[in-house]
């Protein structure tokens, strides 16, 4: 790549197997855009000055995924109010003066997903979300704006569900359960963001929450996705979601957010798609 491609990264520790630089070089590639896409592996204790000498050094955008969400909003100058609400960040832009914008882009890339590639209308659905880390909080934000009838969070460690309800404020329609107290209940979209299917561990949960159209969805992919899908496959559901789609829109949104212009997703996903 030329010394004139502009310089992109994505950060993570580990990093190797990020599908980042060949979905940005497909939309570069689809856009005759030239740039050059690196992974990163900063350890937790390097993860900041990585990203200052990154930015020094001229680059012009990063993406940030696991365990550094957290600390890209910190490193931050000015947060947009999609990272205030997560809690998190997944994008960085450089602002004048060597300053760093935190963006999150990991509940529009869901909600794109859902409603435009998977042609789910959320409104007045009611929606069980698995989890209350970094990418739930930027997902259950996103499906109250998009208008879900109710939400509930249930998460291992109650308090990080209360906590997280307790943001949105709105308790006529968010609220918590306790993961073992779901038998009785049932929703039109069940989303998992829990790391079960990455560290294991079981879906311990009542078949009987599906009814014959819910929806199932899981933030992750590939074989980390396996284990949800076994569970949501037992309990009968008829529509089961990974999360490659919203890897590639929580991508473009990044990358439109950097050069200006919006990628055609549905190539990038299509050709992901045979893999995984």
């Amino acid at each position: 790549m030329s010394a004139e491609a502009h310089r992109f990264a994505v950060f993570g520790h580990p990093i190797a197997h990020s599908l980042s630089p060949q979905i940005h070089q497909a939309f570069a590639d689809q856009l005759g855009i030239r740039l050059s896409y690196e992974t990163i592996d900063a350890a937790p204790d390097q993860f900041e000055p990585a990203v200052r000498r990154f930015f020094a050094e001229g680059g012009l955008g990063a993406n940030v995924t696991m365990p550094h969400k957290i600390a890209a909003l910190n490193v931050a100058a000015e947060r947009s109010e999609a990272a205030i609400r997560a809690g998190a960040a997944n994008t960085l832009t450089p602002l004048v003066g060597g300053k760093l914008q935190a963006h999150n882009t990991d509940g529009s890339g869901f909600v794109r997903d859902i409603t435009e590639r998977h042609s789910l209308d959320l409104r007045g659905h009611d929606a069980l979300l698995l989890g209350a880390g970094g990418a739930a909080r930027a997902v259950a934000w996103a499906l109250m704006d998009a208008g879900v009838q109710t939400l509930t969070i249930v998460n291992r460690s109650p308090d990080r569900a209360d906590e997280l309800a307790d943001a949105i404020g709105e308790p006529a329609r968010c609220h918590t359960r306790y993961w073992d107290d779901l038998e009785g209940k049932c929703f039109d979209l069940v989303v998992n963001a829990t790391s079960i299917g990455v560290i294991g561990g079981s879906f311990d949960l009542p078949m009987s929450i599906l009814q014959d159209h819910s929806t199932c969805y899981d933030l992750c992919y590939g074989a980390a996705a396996a284990d949800f899908k076994g569970w949501a496959t037992a309990a009968g559901t008829r529509y089961f979601r990974d999360g490659l789609g919203m890897l590639v829109e929580q991508a473009a949104d990044a990358f439109e957010r950097w050069h200006g212009q919006r990628p055609d997703t549905d190539p990038v996903y299509n050709l992901l798609r045979q893999r995984y």
